[in-house]
């Protein structure tokens, strides 16, 4: 039996949020939305990610308003933008407890500071939105040879479209 998408009879926030962003690919689609990637065609190249599933997670974050379709484009949408909060906090969540290293280190483009894990610049001592972040290869970065990890191992804008 397949489980459901909702949460129907729980009264809570998290419920909520995880109707939209709960399924399994969805948070790395927008995790890549925010890295770049635009195109179906890299969404699917980069997460190695079934095409069908692709195209109904894709039609669900649309559906959603968290991401818009402009053309061949998925642009996240402020609603999309956001998440960023949230999938930073849960990459660097994972860094402490999962894993050894960072892959990804996001640096302030204005004062060249990395990004403490709540967000903010110690530098600047505030929260930088995701267009004012710059992301980095970190020491933990699995090396991958498809055109999107190729094109996000150069230091990348958050949110400026890749090139591949």
């Amino acid at each position: 039996m397949a489980l459901g998408k909702d949460y129907a009879r729980q009264d809570c926030s998290v419920a909520r949020a995880l109707e939209v962003v709960g399924e399994r690919w969805t948070l790395l689609i927008v995790r890549d939305a925010f890295y770049g990637v635009r195109r179906f065609s890299d969404f699917l190249v980069h997460l190695d990610i079934p095409r069908a599933v692709l195209s109904a997670r894709l039609q669900s974050l649309v559906e959603s308003g968290l991401l818009l379709k402009d053309g061949q484009d998925y642009v996240l949408t402020e609603m999309g933008r956001d998440l960023w909060s949230v999938v930073h906090g849960l990459a660097r969540w994972a860094e402490s407890h999962l894993m050894s290293e960072p892959s990804r280190v996001f640096v302030h483009i204005a004062c060249g500071a990395g990004v403490r894990a709540d967000g903010l610049c110690p530098a600047c001592e505030r929260v930088i939105p995701p267009e004012d972040l710059e992301v980095h290869v970190g020491p933990g970065l699995l090396r991958r040879d498809d055109p999107v990890s190729v094109a996000l191992r150069s230091p990348h804008r958050l949110l400026e479209p890749i090139r591949t």
